[in-house]
């Protein structure tokens, strides 16, 4: 299948039955004094899923994703949905973003422009990028995978083919996080010769300092590490735990109940984003129920639960990474990597700690981040690509 323009255009039959079932809610009982501690505070998906009924505009929010330029083609029998603006400057450099959980290719929606067109948000257009943003395989608008074994590393074999064979760019940037930061750092262990460097935010949860039974070849910073990790997967990790081991059981109920989708994705997004516990301080909601909407309206929350199987299951060990990479850490994110073993494992050249942020990067503080991208990049660029 050749690259084809895609235009989001969800039926009007989704669309009325969302509204049936948003209209039709058994709401479940809630501790007396509980807050967020036990899981998504009823009052607060109460006044969500009010406004989602009542306000919320999903034919708008659609026209303003379309006015991306929006394409799929088939890789490896996965139809591959992605944005690809072209950047305005002289000599734009290719850069593929990719996302993770509970988001999707919308996390990096507010930087398209930034990155494409800085001398409108007062850049410079000689640090302009051609930006591609793919949704992993099942998640939006690429098609669901019908086989297993779709992981980090087959993503990245998947990005060098739309990059190279697809789009004709022989050499690119790459940047990512969350599940993103992992095909990112595949695509730079097996493809060095394809990048000029990589950008993250982080390294993922570093499994092997978890595991370390001998405290005595840990630095301090890593024993710190191990304690904070060990603490946050005993009080956080359950999604994971859950979405590892038995993700088709967890998707019936929500593919079949968009306020239980709702409450499991708003969740992590008040958890893991730097809002002091107030959504509103960093999103709109509006934001969050788009984000929302493109699980419900693709039926993609189970394919999505799917890739943590894989990843826990079927991930080959990945080796140094030689390519040249950048860090930015923002301070509210997940488990904030220790800095030896980033420099042992990777070809650490630029280490930015952010002054606020969380996981949601470039949605929760987009300028910050196109700034790290742009200068982590600027000394790459070249015109003989």
């Amino acid at each position: 299948m050749t690259i084809e323009r895609f235009q989001i255009q969800v039926s009007d039959e989704i669309l009325n039955d969302l509204q049936y079932r948003i209209h039709h809610i058994r709401w479940p009982d809630q501790l007396e004094n509980a807050d967020w501690e036990r899981g998504t505070e009823l009052n607060y998906l109460k006044s969500l899923v009010s406004y989602w009924r009542e306000h919320y505009n999903w034919r708008a929010q659609e026209a303003k994703l379309n006015r991306f330029s929006q394409f799929r083609c088939n890789i490896d029998g996965i139809d591959v949905h992605f944005v690809h603006e072209r950047g305005k400057g002289p000599n734009p450099l290719p850069l593929i973003l990719t996302h993770g959980w509970p988001d999707s290719y919308l996390r990096y929606q507010k930087i398209i422009p930034l990155l494409t067109d800085p001398a409108s948000h007062g850049g410079n257009p000689e640090d302009a990028f051609d930006v591609i943003v793919p949704s992993l395989p099942g998640f939006g608008f690429s098609s669901r995978p019908k086989h297993p074994g779709v992981n980090n590393f087959r993503v990245a074999e998947m990005w060098v083919k739309l990059m190279t064979e697809e789009l004709s760019y022989s050499k690119f940037a790459a940047a990512g996080g969350d599940m993103g930061s992992g095909v990112t750092r595949y695509l730079a262990a097996n493809h060095p010769e394809r990048l000029y460097g990589i950008h993250l935010t982080d390294i993922g949860i570093i499994r092997d300092l978890i595991a370390s039974s001998d405290q005595a070849t840990l630095s301090e910073e890593e024993r710190q590490y191990k304690n904070n990790a060990s603490a946050w997967m005993a009080q956080e990790g359950g999604y994971m735990s859950i979405q590892s081991t038995r993700p088709q059981t967890l998707a019936y109920g929500l593919s079949d109940s968009p306020v239980g989708l709702a409450g499991w994705m708003t969740e992590k997004f008040r958890s893991w984003s730097d809002c002091n516990g107030d959504l509103a301080q960093k999103f709109s909601k509006d934001e969050l129920l788009t984000h929302i909407m493109v699980y419900w309206v693709t039926n993609t929350i189970g394919s999505t639960a799917n890739m943590y199987y894989d990843n826990a299951h079927s991930l080959p060990p990945i080796s140094y990474i030689e390519v040249p990479t950048g860090l930015a850490l923002f301070p509210a994110d997940i488990l904030l990597p220790p800095r030896e073993w980033a420099m042992r494992n990777l070809n650490v050249t630029r280490w930015t700690s952010m002054p606020r942020g969380g996981h949601f990067t470039a949605l929760e503080e987009p300028e910050l981040f196109a700034d790290d991208i742009r200068a982590f990049f600027r000394p790459f660029r070249t015109k003989n690509w």
